[in-house]
C-alpha cells in the first residue's frame, strides 16, 4: 500500500507537522534529567507498596474520604447551578469573557487565593472547585443548547412565551446531555477535591502528601486504591434520587466550626493585592518610578521565564499526548481486541485517567527529582488515557467490511484514518486544560508560572501572586482562542459525548 499524498498535503497534516516540530524544538531545550541518586530503588519500594497496602495506617481516614466526597459534591453542585444560569446568558460578550477568565484559573490557584481570605474553612474548598467549574459548565451547556435539534422549535405554536419554549422544547432535548456531563464533571470534582489536600484542606491529598514525604508507600497505595474505588463505583452510588441526601450530608460532615474574619476579606482586596509601590506611596517616593521597577521585576524576572517554561512544557505534553493516545485507544477497541483484552485495557485507562496529574507528577518528582520530566509524563499519561478512552469508545460505532484486513494493517489502514480527525479535535479541545495543569505543576518546584505564584504566596507577597495569576489566566484565554480558531479552520468537531 502507498500513502495517500493528498493527506500529506492537507491542512490537517501540515498542522500536525507544525505542532510536532514545535514540540521537538521544545524538547531540545527542556530539562528532562533524572537527578535522584537511586531512582530504581525508590521505584522498587513504590511497587512493593502496591502489593502491601496498609489501610489502617492513616488516622481519620473515614473523615478524609467523607471530606473528599463532600467538597466534590458541593463544589460541583455550586458550579452546575451558576454554570446553568450563566449558560442562559452566554450570548453576552461580558458573560463569555467572564466565564473564560474564571475557568482559566486552576482550582489550586483559587484555593490559594481563598486560603488568604477564609483560611481552612470549607468555603475555601467549595469555591475553589465551584467557581472555575461554573465557567467550564457554562461554556459546555451553552454549546449543548446551541447544537440541540432545531426541529422541535418548528412545532411551537405562534405566541408561545420564551420561557415556555425553553422549558418545554429546548431544555428536555438538552437535559440528558446536561446529566451526562454533570456526572463527568463530578468525576473531575473528585480529583480536584483530593488535590486540594495538598494546600491543607482535610481531603485525601493531605494524607497522600504526608505519606509520600515519609516514604510510607503502603499507606500511599491504600489511599489511592480507595480513591480509585470511589471513582470506579460512582455510577453505582451516584443516584439522582439520592442527590438531595448527599448534598445535605456533605454540608453536615464538613468542619464548619473554623472561623474566618471579615477584616481578612477587606484587607486582602483593599490592601494586600494592590501593587506594593502604590500601597507604599509617600511624599519621598516616586510612585511611577517604583511601579516601573516593580513591573520590570515581575515581567522580566518572573512572568516571561514562567510563561516560556509553561508553554514549553504544554507543547511537549500536548504532542506526547497525541502520540500516546495512538497506543492507548486500541486497548479498548472491539475492532482490535477481544473481551478479555478490552477489560484489562479499560481497567488500565480508568486508573490512569482517575489519577490527578498533580498527584502523579508528585509521585514521579519524588522518584526522579526536580525537572520537567515528571510533569511531562504525568500530563501525557493522564490526558492520553482520557482521549484514548473517548476514541476507543468512538471505534465502537465503526463498521468495517467483511474482508477488512486484520492486525496492524487493520489499525493503520482501516481504523486510524477514521479516528484521526476526532482525535486531533479532542487534543485541541484539551490544549487549554493541559496549559492550566502545566501552570499549576509549578507548585511542585517546576519553573512554570505556578512556581512563581506559589513562591509569592509563601512570601506573603499577594500583589505579586495576583499579577502572575492574571498572566496565567490571560495565557489560557489566548491558547483557548487559538485552539478554537484552528479547530474552525480545520473544520474539526467533537461530539457532545467528547466534551
Amino acid at each position: 500500500m502507498t500513502v495517500d499524498n493528498s493527506f500529506l498535503r492537507s491542512p490537517l497534516a501540515k498542522t500536525t507537522l507544525v505542532f510536532f516540530g514545535v514540540a521537538l524544538t521544545c524538547v531540545i531545550f527542556a530539562d528532562v534529567a533524572i537527578t535522584t541518586v537511586d531512582p530504581w530503588r525508590e521505584l522498587g519500594r513504590l511497587v512493593l507498596g502496591i502489593i502491601t497496602p496498609d489501610f489502617y495506617a492513616t488516622e481519620n481516614l473515614g473523615s478524609a474520604l467523607l471530606c473528599t466526597l463532600a467538597f466534590a459534591l458541593l463544589g460541583v453542585a455550586f458550579g452546575n447551578f451558576f454554570g446553568f444560569l450563566l449558560a442562559l446568558a452566554f450570548s453576552s460578550r461580558i458573560v463569555r469573557t467572564g466565564c473564560a477568565f474564571i475557568r482559566a484559573i486552576h482550582e489550586l490557584f483559587w484555593a490559594l487565593i481563598f486560603l488568604q481570605i477564609f483560611g481552612l474553612s470549607p468555603i475555601t474548598g467549595i469555591l475553589a472547585i465551584g467557581i472555575p467549574y461554573a465557567g467550564i459548565i457554562a461554556k459546555v451547556y451553552a454549546e449543548i443548547l446551541e447544537e440541540a435539534d432545531p426541529a422541535p422549535l418548528q412545532a411551537v405554536p405562534p405566541g408561545a412565551s420564551t420561557i415556555s419554549v425553553f422549558l418545554f422544547v429546548r431544555l428536555p432535548d438538552a437535559w440528558a446531555h446536561f446529566r451526562t456531563y454533570s456526572m463527568y464533571r463530578l468525576e473531575c470534582g473528585l480529583r480536584s477535591s483530593a488535590v486540594l489536600g495538598f494546600v491543607g484542606l482535610p481531603t485525601l491529598g493531605f494524607h497522600l502528601e504526608s505519606a509520600f514525604k515519609q516514604g510510607q508507600y503502603s499507606e500511599v497505595w491504600a489511599l489511592l486504591f480507595l480513591f480509585y474505588l470511589i471513582i470506579a463505583t460512582m455510577r453505582v452510588w451516584m443516584k439522582k434520587s439520592l442527590l438531595p441526601v448527599y448534598l445535605i450530608g456533605a454540608a453536615l460532615v464538613l468542619p464548619w466550626g473554623i472561623a474566618f474574619s471579615a477584616d481578612n476579606i477587606w484587607r486582602f482586596f483593599g490592601h494586600d493585592i494592590i501593587p506594593y509601590p502604590l500601597r507604599a506611596a509617600g511624599a519621598d517616593i516616586n510612585v511611577w518610578a517604583a511601579l516601573g521597577d516593580w513591573l520590570h521585576l515581575m515581567v522580566i524576572d518572573q512572568a516571561i521565564p514562567g510563561t516560556i517554561a509553561t508553554l514549553q512544557l504544554t507543547m511537549i505534553a500536548l504532542v506526547a499526548t497525541g502520540i500516546l493516545t495512538l497506543v492507548f485507544f486500541p486497548l479498548i477497541s472491539p475492532l482490535l481486541f477481544g473481551r478479555g483484552g478490552r477489560t484489562a485495557g479499560h481497567l488500565f485507562l480508568v486508573v490512569t485517567r482517575s489519577t490527578p496529574e498533580y498527584i502523579l507528577a508528585f509521585v514521579l518528582l519524588n522518584l526522579w527529582g526536580p525537572s520537567m520530566l515528571p510533569a511531562i509524563v504525568a500530563l501525557t499519561l493522564h490526558n492520553s488515557a482520557i482521549i484514548g478512552h473517548l476514541i476507543g469508545r468512538f471505534t465502537e460505532g465503526i463498521r468495517l467490511r467483511i474482508d477488512a484486513s486484520h492486525g496492524l494493517n487493520r489499525y493503520a489502514w482501516e481504523i486510524l484514518p477514521r479516528v484521526y480527525r476526532p482525535m486531533i479535535a479532542l487534543l485541541f479541545y484539551r490544549w487549554e486544560v493541559i496549559l492550566r495543569e502545566t501552570a499549576i505543576l509549578g507548585i511542585l518546584g517546576i519553573a512554570t508560572l505556578g512556581f512563581y505564584v506559589d513562591s509569592a504566596f509563601a512570601d506573603l507577597r499577594f500583589d505579586r501572586a495576583m499579577f502572575l495569576i492574571l498572566i496565567t489566566a490571560l495565557l489560557n484565554i489566548c491558547v483557548d482562542a487559538i485552539s478554537r480558531a484552528i479547530r474552525s479552520h480545520l473544520r474539526l468537531q467533537t461530539t457532545l459525548e467528547h466534551r
